[in-house]
């Protein structure tokens, strides 16, 4: 992947795994609000050289605390592109993908309404977000479908991978029995 980090509409940030990038587009404010195009696909193409289309958006609602994922697709892979429309999360990418220089490495990032950043992530990552405001509306969108015969979930806690999650410590995270019973690291299938 080339990735033009100049581009004049989007501002692109690298992060510790080479392909997973934080996505900025301009904001225009003035004393009415602002005004951002949230997603161009001739911009992103030509910002990150990824010939990508988009085929579902996702929203999701959650209150605080609330912990979604590790989430993977065996089949039908998806690469997401995500973002906060309300609210903050710490949204984390666990790259599963053996041949990676990254393999086993994880990144988070704080995604908020008021800082507008995105997370491109590619296919082949494990991924997750704890909503850290009182609720956090969470909007993506997937290169593939949801094919949730193939949908894995890795442990949310597995010391294999040491997410550090900003969860005070008594606090446990809200989450439903599906994410609550991840795959540890060690069984948990790779691509």
């Amino acid at each position: 992947m080339t990735v033009n980090f100049s581009h004049p509409k989007l501002q692109l940030t690298p992060t510790a795994i080479h392909d997973v990038l934080v996505v900025e587009p301009k904001v225009f404010g003035d004393e009415r609000g602002w005004f951002t195009e949230s997603f161009n696909a001739a911009d992103f193409a030509a910002a990150t050289d990824l010939d990508v289309e988009f085929v579902q958006d996702n929203h999701s609602f959650s209150r605080q605390w609330t912990l979604r994922g590790l989430h993977y697709q065996l089949e039908h892979t998806q690469g997401k592109l995500v973002r906060v429309v309300a609210g903050r999360v710490f949204d984390v990418a666990v790259d599963i993908r053996k041949t990676s220089p990254t393999y086993g490495q994880w990144v988070g990032v704080e995604l908020s309404a008021a800082n507008h950043k995105q997370l491109w992530i590619p296919a082949g990552l494990a991924h997750g977000f704890l909503v850290l405001s009182e609720t956090a509306e969470f909007l993506y969108k997937t290169t593939d479908y949801y094919h949730p015969q193939s949908e894995v979930c890795l442990a949310w806690n597995d010391p294999a991978v040491g997410i550090q999650w900003p969860l005070p410590t008594d606090i446990s995270p809200n989450m439903n029995a599906k994410d609550s019973a991840g795959l540890s690291w060690d069984v948990a299938p790779k691509f």
